[in-house]
C-alpha cells in the first residue's frame, strides 16, 4: 500500500548551507529545518536546484538527507529532490531517500540531456517504479529543457499510482488548469516559481514549493493561505510588498540571492558552491538596496 503525502501548503526547497571551507554546514541545515517547521511550512524539499544539488557528490546527499530526516524527527516530511546526470544515479538517489527515512520524492529530468518524450517517460518511471515512497513530478522547461505536457503527465499518472503531485514551474498558470482538467482528484498541484504563487492558486493549486520561504517563512505561509483561503485584497497587499524578493526565485542569480536574503535576515550565510560565486559590485549592491527596503517595510506579523 502506499501511503498519501499531504502535498499542501508551503514546502520550502531548502538551500545548503556551507561553511567558510566549503563542506555542508549540518549544524545550521538541523536548526533551518526545525525553524521553517516552526514557522508553519509543512515540511522541507532537499537536493533540489536551490539546494545546488548538482554540485554534491553522493555521500554529501545522503548526509543532508539524513540531517533532515533526523532534525525534524517526524513532526514533517522531507522530500528528496531526485536529479542526476544518470538513470542509474537517480535510482539509487531514490532508494537511498526511502532508506534514510525521507516521505516523497521530487523527481526531476535527467540533468543536462534534453531528450525526447520516450527517453523522459523512461528515465522519470525508473525513478518512480524504484521506490514505493509518494513522488511529485517536477516540471520545469526553462531550467531543465523538458516539458512535461499535461497529456504526458497523465500517461505517468497511470502508469505509476506512487505519482501524487506535480511541480508546475513553466511560468504559465494555464499548464495548472490543463492538469485540472485532466487530473483534478487524482493529483496535487503545486506552484513551483514564487512569483505566481496567487495566480496558481487561483488556478487550483493547492501547493507551493517556495524559494523565499528560506529566509521570510512567516510571510510566505501567510500569503499562501489567503491566497487559498479566497481573501484576494489581503493576499494581493502581502503580495504586492513580497513582490521584489519573490521575483529573486526566477533569474538565473536565484540561488546566491535567496541566500543573500536569508544572511540580511540572520537565517544563513552566502556561501555557494563553485561554479556559482557569490555576488559582487553593482549587482550585489541592488539586491541589498531591494531587499532592505523590503524588510524596512516588513508587514507586522
Amino acid at each position: 500500500m502506499i501511503p498519501k503525502l499531504e502535498w499542501t501548503g508551503v514546502l520550502p526547497a531548502i538551500t545548503t548551507p556551507f561553511r567558510d571551507d566549503g563542506e555542508v554546514d549540518h549544524a545550521f541545515l538541523a536548526r533551518h529545518c526545525r525553524w521553517l517547521v516552526d514557522q508553519g511550512c509543512r515540511g522541507v524539499v532537499a537536493l533540489g536546484s536551490l539546494g545546488e544539488g548538482a554540485t554534491l557528490e553522493p555521500d554529501e546527499k545522503h548526509a543532508i538527507l539524513e540531517t533532515c530526516v533526523h532534525a525534524l524527527q517526524g513532526k514533517a516530511p522531507v522530500i528528496a529532490g531526485v536529479a542526476a546526470l544518470s538513470t542509474r544515479r537517480a535510482v539509487r538517489i531514490a532508494q537511498d531517500a526511502e532508506r534514510v527515512g525521507c516521505k516523497g520524492l521530487m523527481v526531476l529530468p535527467a540533468y543536462v540531456h534534453k531528450g525526447e518524450w520516450r527517453e523522459a517517460r523512461a528515465h522519470v518511471s525508473a525513478v518512480m517504479a524504484a521506490s514505493g515512497l509518494p513522488c511529485m513530478l517536477y516540471n520545469n522547461p526553462i531550467a531543465y529543457g523538458t516539458d512535461f505536457q499535461a497529456p504526458q503527465v497523465a500517461e505517468l499518472a497511470a502508469r505509476h499510482a506512487n505519482l501524487q503531485a506535480v511541480k508546475e514551474s513553466s511560468g504559465d498558470a494555464r499548464r495548472v488548469t490543463a492538469l485540472r482538467a485532466l487530473l483534478d482528484g487524482r493529483l496535487t498541484l503545486l506552484i513551483g516559481l514564487d512569483d505566481m504563487v496567487t495566480e496558481g492558486v487561483e488556478a487550483g493549486a493547492r501547493g507551493w514549493v517556495a524559494g523565499l520561504a528560506n529566509a521570510l517563512p512567516g510571510e510566505s505561509v501567510r500569503l499562501f493561505e489567503l491566497a487559498l483561503a479566497g481573501r484576494r485584497e489581503e493576499a494581493f497587499a502581502l503580495y504586492r510588498w513580497f513582490l521584489p524578493l519573490l521575483r529573486m526565485d526566477t533569474v538565473p542569480e536565484f540561488v546566491q540571492l535567496i541566500k543573500l536574503v536569508q544572511h540580511e535576515v540572520g537565517m544563513g550565510g552566502e556561501h555557494v558552491r563553485r561554479p556559482r560565486l557569490p555576488l559582487e559590485g553593482p549587482a550585489r549592491d541592488a539586491a541589498l538596496a531591494t531587499i532592505r527596503a523590503a524588510l524596512a517595510s516588513r508587514p507586522a506579523s
